[in-house]
């Protein structure tokens, strides 16, 4: 059960993933064809969730293993 339950954890993970990159390339998108600058994209909301996921959750996780 414990392996199930670790797959159905890791597929989600994975979908959840999956989904904030495709919002996040739509707006990089929306944001060329209406010729705004590079850093456009990062002030939106996925542009905000990718920048906290690829920044401070690696951090927030080394600082939780450490206490």
């Amino acid at each position: 059960m414990t392996v199930l339950t670790q797959l159905l954890k890791l597929i989600a993970v994975l979908a959840a993933a999956a989904l904030l990159g495709n919002w996040f390339l739509s707006e990089l998108r929306a944001a060329r064809r209406n010729a705004k600058p590079w850093y456009a994209v990062y002030l939106t909301l996925p542009g905000i969730l990718v920048f906290v996921s690829a920044i401070i959750l690696p951090i927030a996780v080394w600082y939780f293993k450490r206490h």
